[in-house]
């Protein structure tokens, strides 16, 4: 189970209530199943939110025992439901990862010593997934990546999953980035996901896509200061444990917006979800194209298949003359793209409407399709349809 957050770590999530520490006392005064402790004591606790009239958090149940928990989850609920101030309660039960000590090296792994080089620990090599599954009634899910941030990523995942959604999709947004969640800004989209009678998350819908955010449970300005299994843990219930489609009505392409990296969330995902396959987002110049390419050796080595590269922020096109200023260098992502034996699935330039739009939560392919990015993103969208296979609309 994930240690409980330290003071500290409380003191730099801030809420906006002055009444913090009366709600935590009540958690507390309810008990911990296994151990017989208060929950917060327990470290059941995790990530309290106040916001709003809204209160939230997410706890982790050991691994296997959802079932034992489900009572304490309800009456975590129900009481703070009850409390002054409080318009909705929202708890989130997810499992931990497995307890107890780390397994022995593995065999030729150097014992760390100063000054000694350590060779790879075959145990942290990302193989090819084989027990990662789609989410149930999911026809497709592809992951938009890159090795860095700032290159665009949750911009082209906004933007290709409203365009699929425009070629008469049904499409669902993933917001993996639990250290830095855009989707509900980007989607104009906010409130509190609810639970399905199957006892998963509903949710939430917008310009025709559903979307599922850590940022619908959190302050929108406050530090995710979890530690890479509480992230990790936060993030197989959004793949799994949500109602993306039904049997009447599944879903047709699931885009999950990766992090940045290639580091403990990035190998969750690839693990534990069948990926039918990743398109990478770099912008021209060599410093973004160095860190695409390791996003994309890493997919490469978990076999899983590169559907086109989109180049971000190609070029700026001077109102004056029309002419297309390569600020960031040209050449790049095509070169790339070729030694990937990937295609280009756009170059999509330098835009101040398609940047205003994200920030104000109406998606330029959904305001002015017509717009030049729009059209980008829609010859995209058309492409990666072709390539999964999926013939709706």
């Amino acid at each position: 189970m994930a240690e409980p957050p330290t003071q500290a770590e409380d003191d730099m999530n801030p809420s906006p209530q002055s009444d913090r520490d009366a709600l935590l006392k009540l958690l507390e005064g309810l008990r911990d199943p296994q151990s017989g402790k208060g929950l917060v004591s327990a470290g059941l606790v995790q990530g309290l939110s106040v916001r709003n009239g809204r209160v939230g958090f997410m706890m982790e149940a050991p691994g296997g025992l959802l079932e034992l928990y489900e009572p304490v989850r309800a009456q975590a609920e129900a009481i703070l439901s009850q409390a002054p101030g409080v318009d909705r309660a929202q708890v989130v039960l997810t499992n931990a990862p497995g307890d107890g000590p780390p397994p022995p090296p593995a065999e030729g792994v150097t014992r760390v010593r100063k000054g000694v080089k350590l060779t790879v620990d075959p145990q942290a090599t990302p193989a090819p997934p084989a027990g990662a599954v789609r989410p149930p009634h999911v026809r497709r899910v592809i992951a938009v990546a890159s090795g860095k941030g700032g290159v665009g990523k949750s911009t082209v995942s906004v933007s290709l999953a409203v365009s699929l959604a425009a070629l008469g999709l049904r499409v669902g947004l993933l917001d993996s980035d639990v250290y830095g969640p855009s989707a509900p800004r980007m989607m104009g989209v906010d409130g509190d996901p609810e639970y399905h009678p199957e006892k998963k998350l509903i949710p939430l819908e917008a310009w025709g896509v559903k979307v599922m955010s850590i940022g619908f449970m959190v302050d929108e300005g406050a530090p995710m200061i979890w530690r890479g299994p509480m992230a990790s843990s936060a993030v197989r219930q959004m793949m799994h444990e949500v109602a993306w489609g039904s049997e009447e009505e599944p879903l047709d392409v699931l885009v999950v917006d990766m992090p940045p990296g290639t580091g403990d969330i990035q190998l969750t995902l690839i693990q534990k979800m069948k990926l039918d396959g990743v398109v990478i987002v770099t912008t021209p110049q060599e410093i973004a194209l160095i860190d695409a390419r390791r996003a994309a050796t890493m997919f490469q080595k978990t076999a899983t298949p590169i559907l086109g590269l989109i180049e971000n922020m190609a070029f700026f096109t001077d109102p004056s003359t029309g002419t297309a200023i390569p600020i960031f260098g040209q050449g790049g992502g095509l070169a790339e793209a070729e030694r990937l034996e990937t295609p280009v699935l756009g170059q999509i330039p330098i835009d101040v409407a398609l940047r205003q739009g994200c920030d104000d939560g109406r998606p330029l392919v959904a305001t002015a399709p017509d717009s030049g990015p729009a059209r980008a993103f829609r010859h995209a969208a058309e492409m990666l349809r072709t390539r999964l296979g999926l013939a709706r609309g």
